[in-house]
């Protein structure tokens, strides 16, 4: 007798019938623009095209897809500045600053910075959530603390200048031109802002050196 094959067993559980990255762009984009708190699980399933158990089961729940929201603006939009590349510590954060005003403006995305927003909205959620924002805050200045602390044993700082004060200074600044462009600030006022900004560089003996002023002229000829 011939024996048959048994057809294969169905997996369990029904299948998504999204894609899943495509859904979480699309959720980033939603937070971005409305913030944690005024951002409605209505508001993720009408845009991301799926019902709420699917979100669910895709995501867990509204943090937890939060925090891959922002996870994915970090990696796609808030770090996509290379400014690490850059000869001098004083040219890489006036690049990220400029950089940084010009992605705050642009008409295709929400303006601002969604981890700036998130800080700003998210002030009443959970403990969890907002321990995880705090230290991907922390890790943002901490790359910058380091980018200048590079520049300082290289000498393009004053002996004994205080690099974290001076990270936090321009985290500041970015943190404020976010809220700029939120409230419809030009790009070229916030490249005003910029340039501003990097007049507070603190410069040797009162002096930029040679290599630091080359730089400087350098990136200002460079479109931002």
């Amino acid at each position: 007798m011939k024996m048959v094959d048994a057809p294969p067993a169905k997996r369990r559980g029904r299948p998504r019938s999204f894609d899943r990255e495509s859904a979480l762009e699309r959720a980033m984009e939603v937070f971005w623009k409305h913030g944690f708190e005024g951002t409605s699980i209505h508001d993720l399933t009408h845009a991301m095209g799926i019902n709420p158990p699917s979100l669910y089961a895709a995501f867990g729940d509204k943090e937890q897809l939060f925090l891959e929201a922002v996870e994915r603006y970090q990696s796609t939009r808030g770090e996509a500045c290379p400014y690490a590349d850059e000869p001098t510590a004083r040219g890489a954060i006036e690049r990220l600053l400029r950089y940084t005003a010009s992605e705050f403006c642009r008409p295709c995305n929400p303006r601002g910075c969604l981890m700036v927003m998130s800080a700003t909205t998210s002030s009443t959620s959970s403990p969890r959530l907002q321990s995880a924002l705090a230290k991907r805050r922390d890790a943002s200045r901490e790359r910058l603390k380091a980018r200048i602390d590079r520049g300082l044993k290289e000498g393009e700082l004053p002996p004994g200048t205080n690099t974290a004060a001076l990270a936090s200074f321009y985290a500041t600044v970015l943190s404020g031109m976010s809220l700029q462009a939120r409230d419809g600030a030009t790009r070229k006022s916030l490249m005003a802002t910029v340039d501003m900004a990097m007049r507070a560089w603190p410069e040797t003996n009162g002096r930029e050196s040679t290599r630091a002023l080359r730089e400087r002229r350098r990136t200002a000829r460079v479109p931002a």
